[in-house]
Formats: C-alpha cells, structure tokens, sequence
C-alpha cells in the first residue's frame, strides 16, 4: 500500500508549520492543539516515514536533511492545492464564459437560454460570439460551440447534433415549387461558410448543380432572414430554421420527395483542466435541448 494513504493531511499540515517555524509550541498554536500533542504527532509520522525530521534538545530544534527534503515538497504541494481552491473559488464567483458560431448563438440557442436560467438562476454568463478558433490555454473562455470538427485534439470534443439540410422558403414562393427541377427558376440563397451546399444538395438528388447563385452570405442567419422576407430558396439546416419553420416564416417544399443531407456541423469543445463548475450543468442541459427539439 502506498505510504501516502497512511499519512493523514493533518499531520502533514502540523509538519509543515513545525518545519516553516522549527517550533512545535508555534505549530500548535496556529493549528489549535497543545506543544505536546504536536510533538507526539510528529513522533508518530517519523516513524511512519522511517527517518527522522527534527534534530531536538532542550534548547532548539531544527530540521534534518530528510526534513528539509519533504518540507519542501509538502510547501509546494500546499501551494498547489491553495491554487487550486483559489481557482475554484474565483470560478464559482465569475461567469461561465461561452463561444459561439453567430448563427447557432442567434437562431437556437439565445431563444432557449431563458429555460437555463430559470432552473439556474444563480450562474451567469458572458457570450462572444464570432468564428474565431478559441484557445482554452489563454484563459478567455470555458466552453465553445464551433461548426466543423475541432482541429485541436487536447480539448474535449462532443458533437451536439445530426442536422438536416433541406431547401426552405416562405409559403409564396413555395407556390412556385413542386419539384427539384423548379428550383432552377428560382432565386437559390447560398451560405458560403456551409460545408454542404447547393451543388452538394443537387448532386446528391441526381440533378445538375446550378452554374451561378444570385445570392450569397458568410452567415447562417443571415441567409435565413432573405428567406423568410421571399428574396429566394435557401438550403439550410432545419436545426437553425426550427423557429422560422414552427411560426410559418419558412417552408420545406421539397423535404417528402428529395434526399435530404443530414451530416453533424456543430461540436462542444472545452478544456481538459481547470473547468467551470457550471460547465458540466450546461452541457447537459444544452444535449437535452438538442435531443428534444430531434425528436418533434
């Protein structure tokens, strides 16, 4: 059995002050026991340890070189620990700090943040939201919800969700649409920073991709909104349009007769060490969003 399972942290709490002090009397008034008690302590670890920590006689007492040695490792590891509750303290007080892609922030999750904060009213946040790519080593976020897998595999990654792309429009220019072919007369909203497109959606139907798009976005968002105000069709994710598509802003036309594709997009990544103690609350909750709203 390792040693160290033996030694209570008291006693190695009373060493350290006895050695930091060369006093026991001292080491027992700033842990609230008696001289003798304190003496008989580190008696007792000594022969636990099989060396001998203190020189003593009737005068003074000072550390051997033994005693030296662990006192120096037990003040560093105090220190660490003193870190450590530090840290969690601070952590406890601070906001949990979150990532984000714009368009899952603006189209899912802010809409669904009142649900969290009412079972958790007591945690609060700080939200960035730009595509940046986050590193956790300089301190500024605990959690990030990016789209496209994480390059970086020293972060815990988690894929949120299977999200299907389909063609969605508003009612009136659904109309227009009974087909796959009828989208080649119609205005095809693309978003630029997809990683499945327009000519994904075609070649996967069988069908030959359009040579030009009359409107492009870098953002989910935005390319939702030009649909829903009838500026055109755009192929996007029903996850991200699940609000516009419940008040009858948008439409999926073709979603009963086309292959749809259904593919992971957005991940949750956080670090390894030093984690919020809030983090743990909302990933759970943020996976049981996103199971709920698959299964409507």
């Amino acid at each position: 059995m390792d040693i160290l399972n033996k030694l209570p942290l008291s006693s190695l709490r009373l060493f350290e002050a006895a050695g930091r002090t060369c006093s026991f009397t001292l080491a027992a008034g700033e842990l609230g026991i008696t001289a003798s008690a304190a003496s008989h302590a580190i008696g007792k670890l000594e022969k636990q340890l099989a060396v001998r920590l203190f020189f003593r006689n009737t005068r003074e007492m000072a550390l051997t070189a033994d005693g030296e040695l662990l006192l120096r490792h037990v003040q560093n590891a105090f220190s660490e620990i003193k870190q450590g509750v530090n840290s969690l303290a601070k952590s406890q007080q601070r906001p949990l700090r979150i990532h984000t892609v714009p368009s899952f922030a603006n189209q899912w999750l802010l809409s669904r943040l009142s649900s969290f904060i009412q079972r958790y009213p007591d945690v609060q946040f700080r939200f960035s939201a730009n595509t940046d790519p986050v590193r956790f080593e300089d301190d500024e976020f605990d959690l990030d919800i990016l789209y496209g897998q994480p390059v970086s595999s020293s972060y815990h990654s988690i894929p949120l969700s299977v999200e299907q792309l389909t063609p969605l429009c508003s009612p009136q220019v659904a109309e227009k649409i009974s087909k796959p072919e009828d989208l080649y007369s119609c205005t095809l909203i693309q978003c630029d920073a997809q990683l499945y497109q327009w000519r994904g959606w075609f070649e996967e139907n069988n069908l030959a991709p359009p040579e030009q798009y009359h409107l492009s976005f870098d953002r989910s968002f935005m390319a939702i909104k030009a649909a829903v105000d009838g500026l055109g069709v755009v192929l996007e994710s029903m996850l991200l349009a699940e609000k516009e598509i419940k008040n009858g802003d948008l439409v999926c036309p073709l979603v009963e007769t086309t292959r749809e594709l259904h593919y992971i997009c957005h991940y949750l990544s956080f670090p390894r060490y030093q984690q919020h103690p809030a983090l743990e609350v909302f990933k759970t909750w943020l996976l049981n969003e996103l199971n709920s709203a698959n299964h409507r």
